[in-house]
Order: structure tokens, then sequence, then C-alpha cells
């Protein structure tokens, strides 16, 4: 495998997104509006993302589905978009693992996950991913798969020379094994605030190097703070930078952060200087709000290079 690649290891989900007015209170049933059958996951939607995002470097997905009609769809979605799904296994343990997602009138988004297959990916496959690490300039993690395989594979990247980006969604406290092997951890605020043991709140501008430096002190390499409207913020133990968002209308921020993290790594293994690289990452980011869905609101990458330029 001598072409440099992005290599995504995670999870893949079919979406059934429903609109609805506003997001039903525990016990309240809310009628629904519109309803679409939409290919996501976390680690998919990145991959996808990737694909459609990159120039030189090629997206290559590791997960594991079941033997359904959900698998095959999701497979044929990636592969429409330039990802190399060879790694994308079937397991008869369990189905393909599908994501219930309600989106009210402000594009907000509530989301039950079933895993089902995506906890088929066991720390015993890591070993075998070796040559695809080897092979890759940047290795996307998410934490919809089992934690103690996305320890080992993290590990694993790092040691065959792959730059680690950590989404820590969905959010949860990590031990300091997980974060030792993370180059960059991509938070939002939510979950930058559940990693350190601190009440959800937004985060200010004047807050987000105090919020940043304190998870450098865990164990990270750099951090990007995912700020929504207020874009993103960046530090590593040298220097930091503000990179302000793009205004647009928010229709649905389902995959608004993995369409972040995959402009992101596809702009750094083009090359691109951080600071243009979190420009090109929230362009993405931006037009991927203005659509209802998962993958099928990622943009173009000739979308993102107009936004830029």
């Amino acid at each position: 495998m001598s072409e440099r690649a992005l290599v995504i290891v995670g999870s893949l989900n079919m979406d059934f997104v429903v609109r609805v007015e506003r997001l039903p209170a525990p016990g309240e049933t809310a009628l629904g509006r519109a309803f679409q059958m939409i290919p996501g996951g976390k680690g998919a939607n990145q991959a996808y993302a990737a694909g459609r995002l990159a120039k030189s470097v090629r997206a290559r997905m590791i997960g594991r589905v079941g033997y359904d009609l959900f698998a095959d769809h999701l497979k044929a979605s990636l592969a429409a978009a330039g990802v190399d799904v060879s790694f994308v296994h079937a397991t008869r343990s369990a189905p393909t693992g599908v994501a219930l997602i309600w989106v009210d009138n402000e594009g907000q988004n509530s989301i039950v996950v079933a895993s089902g297959a995506n906890y088929a990916l066991a720390p015993s496959e890591v070993e075998p991913m070796r040559p695809l690490f080897s092979s890759a300039s940047y290795a996307l993690f998410q934490l919809e798969t089992p934690p103690e395989t996305v320890v080992r594979a993290l590990a694993v990247a790092r040691q065959e020379g792959a730059k680690t980006i950590l989404d820590p969604a969905p959010a949860q406290r990590l031990d300091a094994e997980l974060l030792a092997n993370v180059d960059l951890l991509t938070p939002n605020e939510t979950e930058a605030c559940i990693l350190l043991d601190r009440p959800p709140a937004r985060v200010s501008l004047a807050e987000a190097k105090s919020l940043a430096q304190a998870l450098l002190a865990a164990g990270v390499k750099a951090v990007v703070l995912k700020l929504g409207d207020q874009g993103c913020f960046y530090c590593d133990r040298e220097a930091s930078l503000h990179s302000p968002a793009f205004p647009v209308h928010c229709v649905d921020a389902t995959a608004a952060g993995d369409t972040f993290n995959a402009g992101l790594a596809v702009a750094l293994a083009e090359n691109q200087p951080m600071e243009q690289a979190l420009r090109f990452a929230n362009a993405a980011a931006a037009l991927s709000v203005t659509s209802l869905g998962a993958q099928a609101s990622i943009p173009s990458r000739a979308a993102v290079d107009t936004l830029v330029a």
C-alpha cells in the first residue's frame, strides 16, 4: 500500500431521522413530519466526508456491520464517495447498528444509538490493522466502538507512524492510557467539560484557552475545541489560535462534528498549515448544517473550496 491514506476506525449506522417541531420531553409523544433513512455512524460519516473532501489522499474505513440490507446500503454509500470499504467486515453476532434521531426546527437533535455490530470490533482484531496504519498519514477514531479496541488501535496507529485524531463522542471520561496516544483531541464544549469532570456548559472564547490547556494536561498532544457558531480553538504546548465560524442558517447539525474532523484530517494530510486547515474544517462543517441528514449533508470539495475562498 504505497498510497498515503486516511484510515478511519469506527462505527457504521443506518440513521432513522424524523423532523419535529421541538424535541419531546421525557414521557411525551411528539408528532413528527418528514422521515428519512440516511447512512450514518460517526466513523462512517467521517470516512464519507474524507472521501468527498480529499484530493490527493485515499480514505479507508475499518468497521463492522451485520448480514443485512443496511450493511449493503452503508458500504455502497461509502464506496460511492470514493472510500475503500475492503476492511468493513460483516459479523453474524449482531445486526448493523442503527441510530434514532429527532431534529427540531432550530436544527438541534436528540440521538439514541443501538450499536449492534459496531461492538463486534474486538481488540483481537487490531493487530491485522497494522499495514493500514503504516500506510496512513492520519488515523481517525471516535467512541462508538468498544473502548478497549479504541485504546489498542490508537497505540498501534502511533507505533506505525500515523498521527491520531480522536473525536471523544459519545461524551465520557477517558483514562490516561488512551489519551497518551492521542495527537489531536477534538471535543465539542459538552465533551470537553465531561472529559474534565465538569458540568456541561457553554464555553466562551475567553474560557476556551484554559479549557484546552486543562485537556493538554490530561496527556494529549494538541486540542481543537469545537465551539459551534464561535468556530474552533486550537491549542498545543507552544501555540494557540482561534478560527471563527462561517455564518450559515442551521437546518440540521447532525454530522457537523464529523464533517469538521474529516475536513481537518484531509487538510492536514494535504500539508496545509494548522490555521488554514482549521478554516477548511470550519467551512466544511458550516456547509454540512445547511442540509438535513448525516452523510446526505456533507459537502463536496468544490463547495468547501468556494466558501473558503
